[in-house]
């Protein structure tokens, strides 16, 4: 792994558990927060990938708010606008995986860069950073915003790429997102998928270069020579 010499996070779902809203959802629905949550962000990610087909975007803040209407509508729940105001703020505020900051803090310590390239607006990237307290483990917190078009499409890595000002073969992108990881995989960038639940691979051309249970797990790359998928 010498000719690594940057590495670039995906947010939702890869360092920030999406799910850490289904508590602030039951407190709206009781009983109803993990199906809720399920639901808005399968959602959620469609919306940000039919507005990219159809090249009408909007923000990452739109996208969640819309999705969460349509989740509601669908499941047949009264959501007025201060429930709708309390949820979608409940994104802003996302907890980290457990052993998310202490593997930052490795990494950086070993002398790598570290950046966020994520869906997520800046207003969205900053708080969610901000208010878990790991802004300082960041170089770049890069959103797609600058070029209004959702990952996975290439000029949405390309941000990384111009940011870290090296090579995309030198920088590694991490995403527990089989979707995303294609993605970067098809844009050149080396790939780990975090996959914590255990789940398949997509079947769209591309496999990840390195496949690990949990984020800490990653940096086994690093001492090993990254031997193994």
């Amino acid at each position: 792994m010498d000719h690594i010499k940057a590495i670039a996070f995906d947010l939702y779902g890869t360092l920030f558990d999406v799910h850490s809203v289904v508590a602030r959802c039951d407190e709206q629905f009781p009983g109803r927060g993990r199906e809720i949550s399920t639901i808005w962000r399968q959602k959620q990610l469609e919306y940000t990938w039919l507005r990219s087909l159809m090249n009408r975007y909007v923000t990452f803040e739109q996208a969640t708010e819309d999705a969460l209407r349509f989740t509601c509508r669908h499941l047949r729940l009264d959501l007025d606008s201060e429930a709708c105001k309390t949820l979608c703020e409940a994104y802003l505020r996302l907890q980290p995986f457990p052993e998310v900051p202490e593997t930052l803090r490795e990494l950086r310590r070993r002398g790598l860069k570290l950046a966020m390239l994520s869906n997520g607006s800046p207003h969205s990237i900053g708080a969610v950073v901000g208010n878990a307290g790991l802004r300082g483990e960041f170089d770049y917190l890069l959103s797609v915003d600058p070029v209004r078009v959702y990952k996975p499409d290439d000029r949405a890595y390309l941000l990384a790429e111009k940011a870290f000002g090296v090579g995309r073969s030198s920088i590694l992108f991490v995403s527990s997102n089989a979707w995303d990881a294609t993605g970067a995989r098809y844009f050149g960038f080396p790939t780990c998928w975090i996959n914590r639940s255990g789940s398949v691979f997509e079947e769209m051309g591309q496999t990840p270069d390195w496949q690990r249970g949990g984020l800490d797990e990653m940096l086994s790359l690093f001492d090993s020579g990254a031997a193994g998928r």
